[in-house]
C-alpha cells in the first residue's frame, strides 16, 4: 500500500496540530461525556528516535474489553492511567523512521497506538501487515486475523477443548469476538446455539453465520425456550451476570466453560475474579457455581497473550476460513477519532452488529502541511 506524507524536516509545518483523546476521569459506571477529553498537540512535536517509527492512525479497535482497562484495579493488564491517551488496538501507516529502524516509510503496521491521530511507537511494539489480498482486507486485522479472532480461537481450542458432536453456546453472539467463535465452533463440528439481543441478530447469526439456532435473550420467552435444546458441553461467555448463572443450570457432566475477558453484558460490572450484577438493589454474585461440583465442569478465565507462540498457527487456520468462506465477518463503521467516546458505549447496549471499528484518516489521502 502506497502512502501519503513523509514528514521530512523541510515539509513539516508548525502550525500542523493532531488530536488525542486521554483519560479524563474514571467512571464508576456507565462511561460518561466526561470520563474522556480530546487535546490537541503540535505534530512537530512527535519525532521518532533510535529503532521507532511515526505512525499516522487509519482505524482504531472498539472492544468491550476498554472498560476493564479503566478501572484502576489489578488485572492482566495496567489500567490506563488519568491524562494519558485511551488505549486501543489499531491500524497505521510508518511516515517517518527513526535511526535503525528495522521498517520503511508506507509500511502498513498494526499495534496499540491508542485514541490518536499520530504516535510514535518502538519497532517491537508494532507489527507488519505484508499481505492485504482478496479475500481479505486491512480490518481482518483488526478482527478475524487480530485480537477478536485469536480470542474466540483460545477460548474454543484451549479453554472449551471442543469435540465434533459437542453441544456448544456462545452469548455476545453478534459481536467480533463471538460470530467468530460460532463460525469456528461449526468448523468443528460443534452444534452450536448462540445468544443476542435482537431479533434481527438473531437471524443474521442463522441465516448468515449457520448457527443451529440463535435466542434473544431480550425475548419474554428466553428462558423457557432455552431449555428446549437439554444440556450442553461447552459455553463461550462474553457476557457474565444473570446469562452465565443461567448457563450453569444447564451443563452436562464434564462441561466446559470459558471466560471471555471481553465481558460486554450491558448491565455488569467487569472485575478480574467475578461478574456483578448491578441492580436496584446491591450486587450480586453467581448463585448456581455449585452445579460445576456435580456435574464435574470447569469454568475457566483466559487472556489470548497466554498463547502468544501459538499465534501463527491460530493466523493460519483464521485465514483459510475467510479463504474459504467458512468464516464470515461485518464491520461497523464510525467515522472520525472523535466519534470513539460516543461509539464505545455501543458495545455494552447492543448498539453493534459485528465487529466496531473508528475510520481515523483516508489511507491514502495526503493531510495538509
Amino acid at each position: 500500500m502506497a502512502f501519503v506524507i513523509r514528514l521530512d524536516e523541510t515539509e513539516r509545518s508548525p502550525l500542523m496540530n493532531y488530536k488525542r483523546i486521554v483519560l479524563n476521569s474514571r467512571p464508576e459506571g456507565d462511561i460518561e461525556p466526561t470520563t474522556f477529553r480530546t487535546e490537541t498537540h503540535p505534530l512537530a512535536g512527535l519525532v521518532p528516535g533510535v529503532h521507532e517509527v511515526l505512525v499516522q492512525v487509519t482505524w482504531l479497535s472498539l472492544d468491550p474489553a476498554m472498560r476493564g482497562w479503566l478501572r484502576d484495579a489489578r488485572s492482566y493488564i495496567p489500567p490506563v492511567q488519568i491524562g494519558e491517551t485511551m488505549r486501543a488496538m489499531g491500524l497505521g501507516v510508518v511516515l517517518k523512521t527513526g535511526l535503525q529502524s528495522a521498517l520503511s516509510v508506507g509500511q502498513l503496521v498494526s499495534g496499540a497506538f491508542g485514541w490518536t491521530e499520530y504516535a510514535v511507537m518502538k519497532d517491537k511494539q508494532i507489527e507488519k501487515i505484508t499481505w492485504v489480498l482478496r479475500p481479505f482486507s486491512a480490518l481482518d486485522f483488526l478482527n478475524t486475523l487480530g485480537t477478536s479472532g485469536l480470542t474466540a480461537y483460545f477460548g474454543l481450542k484451549e479453554i472449551c477443548d471442543l469435540k465434533p458432536g459437542d453441544k456448544m453456546v456462545v452469548s455476545g453472539a453478534a459481536g467480533s469476538v463471538g460470530s467468530v467463535a460460532c463460525q469456528l465452533a461449526k468448523r468443528a463440528g460443534a452444534t452450536v446455539y448462540a445468544i443476542a439481543g435482537s431479533k434481527d441478530k438473531c437471524e443474521w447469526l442463522e441465516k448468515e453465520l449457520g448457527v443451529d439456532r440463535a435466542f434473544d435473550y431480550k425475548s419474554a420467552t428466553f428462558r423457557q425456550d432455552f431449555k428446549e435444546i437439554g444440556y450442553i458441553d461447552a459455553y463461550f461467555d462474553n457476557v457474565g451476570g444473570d446469562i452465565l448463572d443461567m448457563i450453569l443450570t444447564r451443563l452436562n457432566k464434564g462441561a466446559r466453560v470459558a471466560l471471555c475477558v471481553q465481558q460486554v453484558c450491558q448491565s455488569c460490572i467487569y472485575f478480574p475474579s467475578l461478574i456483578l450484577v448491578k441492580d436496584a438493589a446491591k450486587p450480586k454474585g453467581l448463585q448456581n457455581y455449585l452445579t460445576l461440583i456435580g456435574q464435574r465442569a470447569k469454568i475457566q478465565g483466559f487472556v489470548i497473550f497466554d498463547f502468544e507462540k501459538q499465534y501463527p498457527v491460530a493466523i493460519k487456520e483464521l485465514a483459510g476460513g475467510l479463504a474459504d468462506g467458512s468464516i464470515k465477518r461485518k464491520f461497523h463503521i464510525v467515522e472520525g477519532l472523535e466519534q470513539a467516546p460516543i461509539a464505545l458505549p455501543m458495545l455494552f447496549s447492543g448498539g453493534n452488529t459485528g465487529k466496531l471499528v473508528v475510520k481515523v484518516s483516508e489511507e491514502r489521502s495526503k493531510p495538509k502541511l
